[in-house]
């Protein structure tokens, strides 16, 4: 029995990595009546023989929506345009992922697209986002990138035509990534990517996902959607458990009032409160 890490899935094939080798295995049936499926990023135990998993150890992380498990890191590839930015979408993509336990990154693309205004505004919403210690990049300063994913698991999400897939293109070029076209008239793009696959890519394992455009937080209570958003939590409010809504002397709200909070990331929490109510 050897140990191994999954590091792609195509239908009910998992592709395991151990010492350098890589096995085709199939999952044993015992998954199904546990309602357990491998994902990849799992590290597993498999019979090198028969190519069976034979057990899924426990999981540091996992996300759903992409289904991947255990990462370090999850780059939210983000388009200034085609499609254009949604700061709702980016918002929720963030809460998601510091739900889930891993560190949201997030990378700008197609800024060659923009005014001179939108890069006005994205310059103030990278020193914001910075500032409450989410780490931003964009695709025109790759070096700076690269750098700080080296060693790492990460997972690239994101809204589908966002980039994903050029952007592992532009960090490693051989890998050729098939990328698709912008729906003009959705202001969306096309899925290129069928399925999960991990790509070692100049020391970092990188896992580019079908792209997706929806998410739910609605699994989650109001006080972990509070929590997700690291600028509420050491700002005093007149009552421990305010929900920054329609309370007295709330905290937040005055520092939304000041500006010192972006009144978009204080209307999504709104937003996304207002749905598990």
């Amino acid at each position: 029995m050897l140990k191994g890490r999954i590091i792609k899935n195509i239908s009910d094939i998992y592709t395991v990595k151990a010492n350098d080798t890589l096995y085709e295995c199939k999952a044993r049936g015992k998954f199904r009546n546990l309602k357990l499926t491998p994902l990849v990023g799992d590290i597993v135990e498999f019979n090198e023989l028969e190519n069976y998993i034979l057990t899924i150890l426990p999981r540091s992380n996992y996300l759903e929506r992409p289904s991947i498990s255990n990462i370090n890191i999850a780059l939210i590839v983000t388009s200034l345009k085609k499609p254009d930015l949604s700061l709702n979408l980016l918002d929720k993509e963030i809460s998601s992922i510091i739900l889930a336990n891993i560190e949201p990154v997030i990378c700008f693309t197609k800024l060659d697209l923009g005014t001179k205004e939108d890069l006005k505004e994205l310059k103030k919403l990278t020193k914001y986002y910075e500032k409450i210690g989410i780490k931003v990049f964009n695709n025109q300063n790759l070096p700076k990138l690269i750098k700080y994913l080296k060693g790492k698991y990460v997972v690239l999400t994101g809204q589908t035509g966002a980039g994903k897939s050029s952007l592992i293109n532009k960090i490693e070029p051989t890998k050729n990534i098939k990328v698709g076209q912008i729906s003009e008239a959705l202001n969306r793009g096309k899925h290129t990517t069928r399925h999960t696959e991990f790509h070692n890519i100049k020391d970092i394992y990188i896992a580019d996902t079908p792209g997706f455009s929806a998410l739910d937080l609605t699994k989650y209570s109001l006080e972990e959607i509070k929590e997700s958003f690291k600028e509420f939590q050491n700002i005093s409010c007149e009552y421990k458990d305010c929900k920054h809504l329609k309370e007295q002397n709330c905290g937040v709200k005055k520092e939304v009032m000041k500006g010192h909070i972006l009144q978009s990331r204080y209307d999504n929490y709104l937003n996304f409160i207002k749905k598990v109510n």
